[in-house]
């Protein structure tokens, strides 16, 4: 969620959307286009599993909506903020964009770099200096946040809400570091942020191959969390353990790179990748539950880069009516 140039060398680095790119390296093996394989060194575990663990930092109490779950039908969309600072509703089943507004935080020069979605809808976006602002997701309007800037060495990271077990309305925001050029150092691991508090905690690296990778987060109604990971040449998804950031069941995604912005979101049993090699509009590739198949969808979103994405723990899991 983020803009990155991905050259096959050692070295990482991230930088911001005016004067910035991202250079990472990792081997990520291919794996069968039905399975969710190739697991790095350090993963456990089942990709398909919906069990969770979980502790109470950063968690947040689900707030009431429309329907008995407290859920609206808004919160259930997954929404995008774009490298042009636009904020868009997006129906993965109907495979429509919708702008709702330009974002107007006072970020004074820094980019949007990643968000999230809570429960009630309300997004949480991620700026390249580190801040971190509320934005309305009915008018994009937004209202800062008094989160202290760098704590943990924590600047830019993706971001994801997670419910605290199957069946809470209560969830955790979730955050992964990315790696950073000016500083010169790599991915921070996973951590949580408490929104009463502000504070962010540290939980772990990554292990194994993915260890320092930077990634991006997207997290389900049922307690579990993905990542979305910055290796080379392809990206590679894994179940992360919220507890420990275990990974599991890590999967190549074969022909996806997460290039100059990406982003990612799972949405009715399927994962959603919008990602930008170069200057040209994101595009919208799926990785589906049913057969494992990575299919890109949506060549072009709408002329538009997508550097961020965020979806509620009100997602359905499973296609069909919502």
């Amino acid at each position: 969620m983020r803009f990155a140039l991905v050259v096959p060398s050692a070295l990482l680095v991230t930088c911001s959307l005016t004067c910035s790119l991202t250079c990472l390296l990792a081997c990520s093996s291919s794996s069968p286009s039905s399975g969710f394989g190739n697991q790095p060194a350090g993963s456990s575990g089942g990709f398909g599993s919906s069990s969770s663990s979980s502790g109470s930092l950063g968690s947040s109490s689900g707030s009431s909506g429309a329907n008995a779950d407290g859920c609206s039908e808004e919160a259930k969309l997954v929404y995008v903020v774009s490298a042009e600072y636009d904020l868009f509703s997006f129906e993965p089943d109907k495979l429509t964009f919708t702008k709702i507004g330009a974002l107007s935080c006072p970020s004074g020069g820094a980019t949007p770099n990643s968000m999230a979605i809570d429960r009630s809808g309300t997004a949480w976006v991620n700026y390249s200096d580190g801040a971190l602002f509320k934005v309305s997701t009915k008018d994009a309007s937004c209202t800062a946040t008094s989160f202290q800037k760098g704590q943990s060495t924590f600047v830019k990271f993706g971001m994801a809400f997670a419910s605290n077990a199957v069946g809470s309305q209560d969830e955790t925001l979730f955050v992964s570091g990315i790696e950073d050029s000016v500083l010169g150092d790599g991915g921070k691991g996973l951590a949580t942020i408490d929104l009463t508090t502000m504070k962010l905690t540290p939980i772990s690296d990554y292990p194994g191959d993915l260890a320092k990778m930077g990634a991006e987060l997207t997290g389900t109604g049922d307690g579990r969390l993905y990542g979305f990971f910055t290796t080379f040449p392809d990206a590679t998804l894994a179940k992360i353990e919220k507890s420990t950031a275990a990974t599991s069941d890590a999967r190549a995604l074969d022909g996806v790179s997460t290039g100059n912005a990406w982003a990612f979101s799972f949405w009715g049993g399927d994962f959603w990748f919008y990602t930008s090699t170069g200057l040209e509009p994101s595009r919208v590739t799926r990785l589906s539950s049913k057969d494992g198949k990575v299919e890109v969808v949506k060549p072009d979103v709408g002329g538009f880069r997508i550097v961020g994405a965020g979806v509620s723990t009100c997602a359905p899991l499973t296609s069909g009516p919502r």
